[in-house]
């Protein structure tokens, strides 16, 4: 579905959150920093400068072009910032708009929409790619992730399956345990895949970015099956493998939440608030410690949040979701903007923000929710405190 049919909503809903209409920030003096851009002698900046220069000199080049737009695309997902997306779309301009474009630039298109969250977009470019391409292992593992956000589990364990001539076995493996996790498996899925890591961490040709892969979903599985120091012991794992993204953050971050552990999150993400998923957590544990600092960090929220509504973006509404129930306090609006969420992803945390929302608002609400737990028979042991306020058994 697409996200265009929610629009309208989402900024009835902005007219409900912010009081005054949206207004220019203006600093309060000139010393005031609204941004840091990145440096030109970061090697990721000189490596985007070097693209661009061999795109300049071969426009049409989709391997290039393509090169470019997949550098992007991972500036994306480490930095957790969604511009590089629409350079990355830009670069593929020459194409996007082709019903048959080469082969590369479709996976791209659908990865990116899948990144904005237009699923069912993304699934129709993958599937024209699996019908010229049976063993394009990307597009299977990316119909496989787009599947499982859908909570369309059997479909997505189907597309793992494929991966196994494919893809390195680690791959495969995680793919189909991480949806098993999720769907009624979760004791044999973790046991099984952190078997299959302690045995790919010892070779010496292990790729630092599965490991950091790998390792989050362990931990986070650990964390749904109860067992906190397993899932500590995993989310420290990931964090000395290399520099984490954005996700690991904001994931560790989240545990370390529910473990009323909020200075730790505040060591963990002072630095990295440009990120707004991170910002959030980042005022959720200076709230949870009563810090003087919290109002001027949801200030901020506000008018990011504010400025996405104007945009139309509707990529982060599990996050405001939370600002609205967890900061705000307007339960109200945060069940409006998680069930909105939730027509179009179903991973734990949407699950979760809608069920919180719900119990705190009307908890009838939450009758599909809990219908979709119970048919997809998800054990996660973070939900036990919002189905104990619902009045469910766990």
């Amino acid at each position: 579905m697409r996200l265009t049919r929610y629009l309208s909503v989402p900024l009835i809903l902005a007219s409900l959150a912010f009081n005054a209409q949206a207004t220019p920030f203006i600093p309060s003096n000139g010393k005031q920093v609204l941004e840091q851009l990145p440096s030109r002698t970061d090697p990721a900046q000189r490596a985007f400068a070097e693209l661009r220069k061999r795109l300049a000199a071969n426009p049409n080049d989709p391997a290039i072009a393509g090169e470019l737009a997949q550098a992007y695309i991972n500036a994306a997902r480490n930095d957790g910032d969604p511009r590089y997306l629409g350079y990355a779309q830009a670069v593929l301009k020459p194409w996007w708009g082709l019903p048959n474009p080469p082969i590369s630039v479709l996976v791209l298109r659908a990865t990116i929409l899948q990144s904005t969250h237009q699923f069912p977009e993304a699934l129709l470019d993958l599937n024209s790619v699996l019908k010229q391409d049976r063993n394009n292992a990307q597009a299977w593992l990316t119909r496989a992730t787009v599947l499982q956000v859908q909570g369309q589990f059997a479909q997505a364990k189907a597309s793992c399956m494929h991966l196994y001539p494919l893809a390195p076995e680690l791959v495969t493996l995680t793919c189909l345990h991480n949806v098993g996790s999720l769907n009624g498996d979760a004791t044999n899925s973790y046991a099984t895949l952190a078997t299959a890591y302690k045995k790919y961490e010892k070779n010496a040709d292990s790729d630092a970015g599965t490991k950091i892969w790998v390792t989050t979903l362990l931990a986070e599985m650990a964390a749904r099956l109860g067992d906190v120091k397993a899932a500590e012991t995993w989310y420290q794992t990931a964090l000395t493998l290399a520099s984490p993204d954005s996700y690991l953050l904001g994931s560790y971050a989240d545990f370390l939440l529910d473990q009323q552990r909020p200075a730790e999150v505040v060591k963990l993400l002072k630095d990295k608030t440009r990120v707004d998923a991170l910002l959030l957590r980042y005022a959720l544990a200076l709230q949870a410690q009563k810090s003087s600092l919290a109002a001027g960090q949801i200030s901020l929220l506000d008018q990011r949040f504010e400025a996405a509504m104007l945009r139309g973006d509707t990529v982060h509404q599990r996050e405001q979701a939370r600002y609205e129930l967890q900061l705000k306090k307007r339960p109200a609006i945060a069940l409006k903007l998680a069930q909105l969420n939730w027509a179009i992803q179903k991973e734990t945390a949407d699950l979760r923000i809608l069920l919180e929302a719900a119990a705190a608002h009307e908890p009838e609400a939450a009758a599909p929710a809990l219908a979709w737990l119970n048919q997809n028979k998800l054990q996660d042991m973070t939900l036990k405190p919002v189905l104990t306020k619902l009045g469910v058994k766990s």
